[in-house]
């Protein structure tokens, strides 16, 4: 995952980067670091914003109103 991405996903999420820090458990600094290329970004991150991802898909999905003019299936 590069840095771009990883700010592409956050902005899908509508999260800062502190937001991520507190849901992950890491650092605070630890983005900062990965957006500057001092260390690069571990394998587990694009996972972690992945699920992220599919939860806001699903609740996007199965929890908010449908938008207006959209019929329902029920």
């Amino acid at each position: 995952m590069s840095p771009e991405e990883f700010s592409i996903a956050l902005k899908a999420l509508d999260w800062k980067q502190s937001d991520f820090c507190r849901m992950a458990g890491v650092n605070k600094s630890t983005p900062s670091r990965w957006m500057t290329l001092d260390s690069p970004i571990p394998d587990w991150v694009p996972k972690f914003l992945g699920m992220g991802l599919e939860v806001k898909r699903l609740h996007d999905t199965y929890v908010l109103p449908p938008k207006a003019g959209k019929k329902s299936d029920a």
